[in-house]
């Protein structure tokens, strides 16, 4: 069974975004913004992270800087999601993007894309 890490300050886009990994088989971890997700990181090694861009504490894109520092998160496949879009003059650290609200069908599509995925391997 692969697993998933969402990160969003927003209960319902992360409620929907749980809905659409659990009808998929995931399994489901949640964190309300980047501190959390590190705690939940130390506990749980997911298979994808899902994040939103912009939360409080620290956000979506910092959360993917510091995840690339440990060797343990650094190739964690990332997706970014935000109703805005990624500043220009930071570098990419994350493997794709998606717009708020999440097209479902679209993420799925992006997932099946992403190495660990595309094999149609599952760890046991």
């Amino acid at each position: 069974m692969h697993s998933v890490l969402l990160v969003d300050d927003d209960f319902d886009s992360l409620s929907a975004l749980r809905f659409v990994f659990e009808v998929h088989d995931f399994q489901v971890f949640g964190a309300e913004h980047g501190g959390v997700a590190l705690a939940q990181l130390a506990k749980h090694l997911p298979d994808l992270v899902v994040t939103d861009m912009e939360m409080p504490q620290f956000d979506g894109i910092e959360l993917c800087k510091r995840l690339k520092c440990y060797p343990t998160f650094a190739s964690l496949p990332v997706i970014l999601v935000s109703g805005g879009q990624p500043p220009a003059n930071v570098p990419m650290v994350w493997d794709a993007f998606l717009p708020k609200p999440v097209d479902f069908y679209q993420l799925i599509a992006v997932i099946e894309q992403l190495p660990v995925f595309r094999l149609g391997s599952r760890r046991e």
